[in-house]
């Protein structure tokens, strides 16, 4: 009886933390984000299922994942039986295998109205400049020590689109998912705070007052012709992106056609919300101590506002050099909507706006930008998957 109790004791999570204390430090963070996403809602759709992932896969004993099934990049089928695979082990092969974040661009194309950005093509040009800051960050992280591989999946955090790094960030560099993933998301969150202070100092108040004219009418047409261009489009430019790129296309096709509306409302409801919590409890699962508690995670975090500040300060750049050369003059702030978090980078361009003309609306013409930029934001993890993959 003694030894039954002895060896119940023994196998208790309780026990092993005692030869795990870093463990204890990822279950602290665990529940430190959950304050973030419960109390200070920062993205909270996805930040509460990544702590509990992060929760669940430190506590000791549970098993839930073994990052041995997927190391070296690919999955070891034939290991699953083997070590016994834990329930994360199989809802992390959504992400391995790229499914979760496609299946969000879907969700994504389907709740975005892409007339701003039809009716104003030169929006096209501030969303890829805000894409600046990936290749640049990549550069820099390359400087910093990163093999490639991994600098390409910290440069894509400057995208701002969480399901764009992590898609990518699974190809090329699956060991750094965890703390690039909390990075990409954490940033998205915090766009109200990190962006309005780099507009203001890249921008005049007088160019903070500009007035843009109405946007033209866009036709049901266009709508419907334009993602099935881009789809053609992009995928003969840049094969690797025709995965995010089709989802997102197709998204917004069912949106506009007007003869699937089921299936819009599905995909922008119930198929997008069980995605998140797949693909958020997956990506935690991934923050081990090994992988999380590492300088590599701190230097994450810093290249991820560089990339991020440095995206949104291309956009406002390119917007008051466009100025120099066309009559309608662009208001510089919906360039810094061209980072890919859709809407609210497109909010805060209207937020600033109004704070220096409170009689401005930039807020359609702000989308245009940011609805190019999750296109941008794709096209460039397809040309990272394909020249680093």
């Amino acid at each position: 009886m003694k030894d039954a109790i002895t060896n119940f004791l023994m196998d208790t999570g309780f026990y092993m933390l005692a030869d795990n204390w870093l463990n204890l430090a990822m279950i602290a963070i665990a529940c430190v984000l959950c304050y973030l996403a419960i109390v200070k809602k920062f993205e909270p759709l996805l930040l509460l299922p990544i702590a509990i992932g992060m929760l669940l896969t430190n506590l000791p004993g549970a098993e839930m994942y073994h990052a041995e099934l997927f190391s070296g990049g690919h999955v070891h089928w034939s290991e699953f039986d083997t070590i016994g695979a834990g329930l994360l082990d199989y809802l992390y092969l959504g992400v391995k295998l790229g499914i979760y974040p496609c299946l969000i661009f879907l969700g994504v194309g389907a709740m975005t109205d892409f007339g701003p950005l039809i009716a104003n093509p030169k929006s096209l040009l501030l969303g890829a400049a805000a894409q600046v800051g990936i290749f640049i960050t990549f550069l820099g992280a390359i400087f910093l020590g990163f093999e490639a591989v991994e600098a390409a999946s910290i440069g894509i955090i400057g995208g701002a689109d969480g399901p764009t790094a992590i898609y990518v960030t699974s190809k090329l560099a699956p060991d750094l998912l965890g703390p690039i993933a909390v990075a990409a998301y954490s940033y998205m969150a915090l766009v109200p705070v990190i962006q309005p202070p780099i507009m203001k100092l890249l921008t005049t108040k007088k160019e903070r007052q500009i007035v843009m004219t109405q946007l033209r009418p866009v036709s049901k047409t266009q709508k419907i012709i334009f993602p099935i261009v881009v789809i053609i489009f992009v995928s003969l430019l840049v094969p690797s992106a025709a995965p995010l790129v089709g989802c997102l296309m197709l998204g917004n096709l069912l949106r506009e056609c007007g003869v699937t509306e089921r299936l819009s409302k599905t995909v922008q409801n119930e198929l997008m919300n069980i995605v998140t919590i797949f693909l958020g409890i997956s990506v935690g699962a991934t923050a081990t101590a090994k992988n999380f508690l590492n300088w590599e995670t701190i230097f994450i975090l810093v290249l991820g506002v560089v990339a991020f500040s440095m995206g949104t300060a291309g956009g406002v750049l390119l917007a008051k050099f466009m100025n120099l050369f066309t009559k309608n003059k662009i208001n510089p702030l919906i360039g810094s909507a061209g980072v890919s978090a859709v809407p609210m980078a497109a909010r805060v361009s209207q937020k600033v706006g109004q704070e220096a003309n409170p009689g401005n609306f930039l807020l359609m013409h702000a989308m245009g930008p940011n609805v190019a930029g999750v296109i941008g934001s794709a096209i460039a993890a397809g040309a990272l998957i394909a020249i680093l993959g």
